[in-house]
């Protein structure tokens, strides 16, 4: 006979938290800017003129509720960052 052994649920390491930085929920404009922004890069958007012109396209709209800019994306992932 072949011993069996007890299986226990996996051990989830804390570095492997992927919101450990989190300090409150995301806003449903942060929500959806980084939904737009995924699903511009899985669309092969890379380059940063490509990335706006979908936002534009897509949205959210900018900060401003004016269209993206580069100045304006830096400046927004900026505040976002920190």
């Amino acid at each position: 006979m072949i011993p069996i052994a007890a299986v226990s649920a996996p051990v989830i390491a804390s570095y492997l938290e992927p919101h450990q930085a989190r300090t409150r929920k995301p806003t449903a404009y942060e929500d959806l800017l980084g939904d737009s922004i995924e699903r511009a890069y899985a669309a092969g958007h890379h380059e940063i003129d490509d990335l706006l012109a979908y936002l534009n396209k897509a949205g959210p709209l900018g900060p401003d509720g004016q269209a993206w800019t580069p100045e304006t994306f830096q400046a927004e992932m900026a505040r976002l960052g920190a």
